[in-house]
């Protein structure tokens, strides 16, 4: 089947790979003329798992290619995907230029039948502005060419977005007419021969339901970082609360860790962008406005227990940070806690040595000259001299640290751990200070 993926970032790169590995022809069209030079050179604008493998195997198997030619990736597919950004506008809503000018475009250039597929995350709604903006270029042109408009919304965890893809666990067609449907049920039979994962909706309902999904699991992350406050509190452990509440079927064990917030290109924009479109429509989503708060406070919960610690005055003091990526097995840093966390130690007048095993690029990218920021090879180096360990980021690599070398190479024996990814009692034994969230506060105990 020949495919056509418009925008080749994130949700797109992958997309037009995963297809094209199992035998689609694929072309992916992108505007930036830079990024398609580094595609057609073998780089990979992002980092995740598995996807630099898996485009140039199917870059030299013929099957992916790319290009900056609006008029040739009209051409190819007869399935045209929408994959471009959809940023939050300053009043929270989904900025959707970029489809609409990518719908625009299909409009211009189109010849016969083609099915159009939303896979941006887009407000409700967006399918039929995406047909209305296609109808009017033909009409302009003067032209009648029928096509069909489908909300296929994406559902890829970053650092796993390969295997979602291929292993997906619900595939989600939002679509009116017999003919789409069939050609998105040929397109991903390759990904479902087990069990069938596709569900067929209307549109509207398609476009929803991503915007449901994220938020309740904004939802889930919000409420367990502030029952791990009042487990603080109450001299309560958060993690014993996490495995008996997740031991209930109904609740389940996913999404309840305690840690320094979510962060990332998909939670907190999918967030505003529904709270937009409630407000809009005359039902404010007060739950959701009390996750984005509960949020945005516990990006800044490590700072305050730094600073609970040391002191308001943090000049002299050096801390290590382990992670700036906003989760593991990636390097965004879009909305990531890490950069509160800076923002919050250096107002303070502290200085930072961070490390991360893939986002340093980006972080000084992001950073640029930040005063008081420097960076570490390696983690233990970003130890040397330090006051204090944070933690921001849970890397496989940190999980289970020389105890003692950390000891020996900080000035103070303390860690700040933002991802819980410590047994309190396990630091303290080995002779370091613990602080952890929602959990016991444990004095370092020589043994």
């Amino acid at each position: 089947m020949k495919i056509t993926v418009i925008g080749s970032g994130y949700v797109g790169l992958v997309s037009g790979a995963c297809l094209a590995d199992v035998g689609n022809d694929v072309l992916c069209l992108d505007l930036d003329a830079a990024k398609i030079a580094v595609l057609r050179g073998g780089g990979i604008p992002i980092h995740e798992p598995g996807l630099d493998a898996m485009v140039a195997h199917n870059v030299a198997a013929g099957r992916l290619r790319f290009t900056d030619d609006v008029a040739e990736s009209v051409a190819h597919g007869q399935i045209q995907f929408i994959a471009v950004g959809t940023p939050p506008d300053e009043d929270g809503s989904a900025d959707l230029q970029h489809v609409l000018a990518a719908a625009r475009s299909i409009g211009r250039h189109m010849s016969d039948y083609r099915v159009v597929v939303d896979k941006s995350t887009v407000p409700v709604g967006t399918a039929d502005r995406v047909r209305a903006a296609i109808e009017a270029e033909l009409a302009a042109r003067g032209v009648a060419v029928g096509f069909s408009v489908v909300s296929n919304p994406e559902f890829l965890k970053e650092g796993a977005a390969v295997e979602d893809f291929m292993r997906p666990d619900r595939i989600i067609v939002g679509a009116s007419d017999e003919r789409a449907i069939d050609a998105m049920r040929a397109l991903y039979a390759p990904f479902q021969r087990n069990r069938d994962r596709l569900m067929v909706m209307d549109p509207r309902s398609a476009e929803l339901t991503k915007y449901a999904a994220n938020a309740m699991l904004a939802t889930r992350i919000s409420f367990m970082n502030e029952l791990a406050l009042l487990a603080e509190r109450v001299g309560a452990d958060i993690e014993q609360v996490r495995v008996g509440i997740g031991s209930d079927p109904r609740i389940g064990t996913q999404f309840l860790y305690a840690g320094t917030g979510y962060g990332g290109s998909c939670f907190p924009k999918d967030v505003k962008a529904l709270i937009h479109t409630a407000g809009q429509n005359g039902r404010p989503l007060e739950v959701l406005r009390a996750v984005e708060r509960a949020n945005e406070a516990q990006k800044r919960v490590l700072v305050d227990k730094v600073v609970a610690r040391f002191g308001a005055d943090l000049a002299g003091r050096r801390f290590a940070l382990w992670g700036l990526a906003f989760k593991p097995n990636t390097d965004d840093m879009r909305e990531a806690p890490s950069r509160a966390v800076v923002e919050g130690l250096v107002a303070h007048g502290a200085r930072i040595v961070a490390y991360d095993p893939v986002a340093m690029g980006e972080a000084r990218r992001v950073f640029g000259d930040q005063p008081g920021l420097a960076y570490a090879d390696s983690a233990l180096q970003a130890l040397e001299g330090a006051d204090a360990l944070l933690i921001l980021t849970e890397w496989k690599e940190f999980r289970s640290p020389d105890f003692d070398r950390i000891r020996e190479l900080l000035r103070q024996p303390l860690i700040f751990d933002g991802r819980n990814m410590f047994a309190p009692a396990v630091v303290t034994q080995a002779g370091i200070e613990y602080h952890g969230i929602g959990r016991p506060v444990g004095g370092p105990d020589a043994g």
